[in-house]
């Protein structure tokens, strides 16, 4: 039987074009977050299993995650996320680091569960973290960091909406205003997190039956529904509106909208399904009608540090999916024009191989990126290999070339052909790419 073609059931393939998009996106990501000064961190693919038992969540655990026994019999995870194994590596180094500290990385990540739009078994995601700053600037940093990377992939303010909630007010709501115990604020916290995936019939229902028969006759199903449809913070119930956590999502939105970042709501219905969160939490939106889901989303996770037998760090971070950024820019038109590495493809004419290597080498210290036909095949159907791997100049290369030190250069796109020196076309390649 024949082996398949196929890539594992929700992994992917990348062929050359697919690589240069991935890079594309992965050079956005680190110029934004270089720009905010965040320094990339990476770490092992592997981690024990219980990492992910202390705090990630059951549904990632019991459900999500490749576990195996190795050989030496310890239980490991494929890490599903990144946020754990930071959180281990600052402990590590607890006392030897200087906060605020600003870290980043781009991880391959994976995740057993139903290949989707957005959502791959493999994939990976920018995950961009401060450490040891125990107010809302924080969060407001972090905002700003993913609000500059979709700008710098050419977005608008309209084409996507950021949604801010607080862990400390949905446990404020839970306790003091619904009056639910532990189980049961627990339990309408995770249906809160997949409301958006059931019918609202559905969700009222499963609502209803957590809570007490006493709590129901009091009308404690209806508030929350009531409360989740609010998306101002001003039209809270007062006891809400006035507590603590309601008033510091009111200073981050000020914050938010003097750092001219305007496209954001209040939106309790924003959880995130991580257990580690302790207070405000974001998602973005696509506003895509064709893609119209969350697409990064994170949060201040204060305890996470502190599980490893040190001192706390208060911390705040997220995690940003290659997929759905790929969706964004894809669904908005915003792909760059395809390019290709190579920026210049020698035509071989006649048994010049060996006196073209001087001056291929030369390009290649300026600067260029030079793929040399080796085929052999005659220079027709060298130049049809240039067209199809969609390189922008060819330059030809036969003995009165190599003599004359004058060489045919064309322009695949416009079809021009010129005459030039080898240094004279290293400019000329260069202009083209953008150097300065």
């Amino acid at each position: 039987m024949a082996l398949s073609t196929q890539p594992y059931k929700g992994a992917r393939d990348f062929y050359p074009a697919d690589k240069r998009l991935q890079k594309y996106m992965f050079d956005i990501m680190r110029k934004v977050s270089e720009s905010f000064g965040y320094e990339e961190y990476d770490a092992p693919i592997i981690e024990s299993l219980d990492l992910y038992l202390a705090k990630t969540g059951e549904e990632i655990v019991n459900e999500q995650t490749y576990t195996f026994t190795d050989r030496g019999g310890r239980q490991v995870v494929i890490r599903p996320e990144m946020t754990p194994t930071v959180s281990r590596m600052v402990a590590a180094k607890r006392q030897e680091l200087a906060y605020p500290l600003r870290w980043y990385s781009i991880p391959n990540l994976w995740r057993y569960e139903r290949p989707q739009r957005g959502r791959l078994r493999e994939h990976w995601q920018l995950n961009v973290d401060i450490f040891g700053v125990d107010n809302l600037l924080a969060e407001a940093e972090v905002i700003q960091v993913a609000d500059g990377i979709l700008k710098a992939a050419g977005a608008t303010h309209d084409m996507y909406t950021i949604h801010l909630n607080s862990r400390k007010l949905m446990d404020f709501i839970f306790r003091e205003y619904l009056a639910l115990d532990g189980v049961q604020a627990h339990t309408v916290a995770k249906l809160i997190d997949r409301m958006h995936k059931m019918p609202p019939a559905a969700f009222a229902a499963e609502v209803d039956a957590v809570f007490t028969p006493t709590q129901r006759d009091e009308g404690a199903s209806d508030k929350l529904i009531d409360l989740l449809q609010t998306k101002s913070i001003a039209r809270l119930p007062e006891v809400v509106r006035q507590d603590s956590s309601a008033l510091e999502l009111q200073q981050l939105l000020q914050v938010l909208s003097n750092a001219r970042i305007t496209n954001v709501m209040f939106d309790l219905t924003v959880m995130r399904g991580f257990d580690y969160y302790t207070g405000i939490v974001f998602e973005i939106f696509d506003e895509n009608p064709d893609n119209n889901r969350s697409m990064l989303g994170g949060g201040r996770y204060d305890g996470l540090v502190g599980l490893f037998g040190v001192e706390p760090v208060p911390t705040v971070g997220f995690g940003f999916g290659d997929v759905t950024l790929q969706n964004f820019i894809e669904g908005h038109k915003l792909l760059p024009p395809p390019r290709p590495d190579t920026d210049l493809y020698v035509v071989l004419i006649g048994n010049v191989f060996t006196e073209a290597q001087k001056i291929v080498a030369d390009m290649r210290e300026a600067g260029v990126n030079v793929a040399i036909d080796i085929s052999g095949a005659k220079p027709d159907k060298q130049l049809k290999t240039a067209v199809k791997k969609a390189i922008h100049y060819v330059m030809f290369v036969g003995e009165k070339d190599l003599r004359d030190e004058q060489y045919e250069i064309k322009n695949l796109t416009t079809g021009i052909s010129e005459r030039h020196s080898a240094a004279r076309i290293v400019s000329i390649v260069k202009d083209y790419r953008g150097d300065e």
